[in-house]
């Protein structure tokens, strides 16, 4: 019998959102203990700051711009590689998806996620033999995912609780607010904790691995949608924490004079995003203005963030109990990360999008090698990647890293060090072009604008991240920092990945 691996993906979910990464609001023992006893990563980062992009990667081990999938809307054609689909082909795995998908643009009826639950489909699909998923509401409109079906189809008084992010007939995001603060995309959602989505996807998935005999070997990728917005857990789970007991986040300066001091620094969409005259995010409402956005509102989006990261932790918990139940936990390898991070206040904006710091870009990853592996605990500040999944998954299965597969598996000792990892965005929103590399290397984060119908190709940021953890400081024009620049900006352009040979098109937005 070889290993399983069980992968676990948030959605969202900020790296120091953990205890084991420095958290001090939400209690995530279950994966405090993973990370006690495998691999830690301090210095992992995700390959594109938006949903469609990053799960693609993990998905195919290849960067955006060689996959294609550069946005959301862009999406991986039917028929190319996955690691799901090599895993079953060669070495024989069991595979299921139980969760977020998101391969597919979200607001059309073309693809299979918007669909397949209608049909009474469960795949296969990308891969994967089994596959149930949903987004980020109960409600099922027009296009019904597997999880708003279920809770259709067995408590249909429940789907009204949940927030609608957004119209699928329009297009448009969700204005609504809500919560103590009137803050955006908070609702207090009545649902019973036992049917919210997040505790349904640790039921799909200890209910799969229910029709997997003992002696075959898995490939399960648990996937939860929060704490991705619209914020609006159990009301039952509020009392977890309270938002008045909370301080704004450290990366929040504490007033809007103070974050515009700190954005005036970047390039200048960073100030026109908080200031409400240009938009950079596909999931912000039109008449969201971060600027205006209270500090009371902050502290409450945070609660809710915590709350959802509790639930989660607790969730991941009664499936590794199964897992153990079973008999397979001493040849299950789990590995647990997130697509992206969530600004949660810092700087004063909210969401997510063509920004590289450290609030998007850094993500939570640890590695808990099967225990039969021996492979000793350890803490890494190596810089290392989503597009190393992939082939991480391959070596515990026991089969060779395809070529198509552009990362390494993930190091295990500090002898493996890695000297860089990138980052890239490559997209228009409203018109404006922005294209984006970054390098993170030698404890420095250095991004280089492309020329586009927006930026003339000669701006930047450059951060020390150890001196200014928060990256509140630009040192693109310091002149003491010129050398260091040229030497990263050379290094990056040396080392970006191949782009596809023919673009996709754009589909839809979300």
């Amino acid at each position: 019998m070889g290993r399983n691996i069980l992968f676990i993906t948030t959605d969202q979910q900020r790296y120091d959102a953990l205890g084991c990464n420095g958290g001090k609001v939400a209690r995530t023992p279950v994966v405090d203990a993973l990370a006690r006893k495998g691999i830690i990563y301090r210095r992992a980062h995700n390959q594109s700051t938006v949903c469609m992009p990053a799960r693609t990667t993990m998905l195919t081990g290849m960067y955006q711009s060689t996959h294609g999938v550069t946005t959301n809307g862009r999406r991986y054609p039917d028929g190319e590689p996955t690691v799901a689909d090599y895993l079953k082909k060669m070495a024989k795995y069991r595979t299921a998806l139980l969760g977020k998908a998101h391969f597919d643009p979200v607001m059309t009826t073309e693809f299979w996620e918007n669909t397949a639950a209608s049909k009474g489909n469960t795949g296969p699909y990308r891969g994967f033999e089994r596959v149930e998923c949903m987004f980020h509401s109960g409600h099922a409109g027009r296009l019904p995912s597997h999880y708003p079906k279920w809770l259709r189809d067995n408590h249909p008084d429940e789907i009204q609780g949940f927030l609608v992010p957004f119209n699928r007939r329009s297009g448009t995001v969700s204005t609504y607010r809500g919560g103590a603060t009137g803050a955006v995309h908070v609702k207090f959602n009545p649902i019973p904790r036992e049917h919210y989505h997040t505790d349904w996807v640790a039921d799909r998935t200890i209910e799969y691995l229910d029709t997997v005999k003992k002696r075959e070997n898995w490939f399960v990728w648990m996937s939860f949608p929060d704490p991705h917005h619209p914020w609006d857990p159990p009301v039952s789970e509020l009392h977890r924490v309270n938002w008045r007991d909370l301080k704004l986040p450290s990366g929040h300066a504490g007033s809007v004079t103070k974050n515009r001091k700190i954005l005036k620094q970047k390039p200048r969409h960073w100030l026109e995003w908080f200031e409400g005259t240009r938009q950079f995010n596909f999931e912000m409402p039109k008449t969201f203005i971060p600027a205006d956005m209270t500090n009371d509102q902050v502290r409450e989006i945070d609660a809710m963030n915590h709350i959802e990261n509790e639930l989660i932790d607790e969730a991941m918990g009664r499936v590794l109990d199964y897992i153990e139940e079973r008999g397979w936990d001493e040849n299950t390898d789990i590995i647990f990360t997130t697509d992206h991070g969530e600004f949660q206040g810092d700087y004063g904006l909210l969401f997510k999008g063509p920004a590289h710091v450290d609030s998007l870009m850094r993500v939570p990853m640890i590695w808990r090698p099967a225990p039969s592996a021996k492979v000793r605990p350890n803490d890494l500040d190596t810089p290392v990647g989503h597009v190393d999944l992939a082939p991480t998954f391959c070596d515990i299965a026991g089969v060779p890293v395809p070529d198509w597969m552009q990362g390494d598996s993930l190091p295990t000792t500090k002898r493996d060090r890695r000297e860089r990892v990138i980052t890239q965005w490559d997209d228009d929103y409203g018109g404006a072009e922005l294209k984006i590399d970054t390098i993170y290397r030698d404890g420095f984060i250095c991004s280089a604008y492309g020329k586009t119908n927006f930026y003339e190709g000669t701006e930047g940021e450059l951060y020390d991240v150890n001196e200014d953890p928060h990256q509140w400081r630009n040192l693109w024009d310091d002149k003491k920092y010129k050398s260091l620049k040229s030497d990263l900006v050379a290094d990056l352009k040396d080392n970006l990945p191949p782009e596809r040979e023919s673009a996709l098109p754009r589909l839809v937005s979300v």
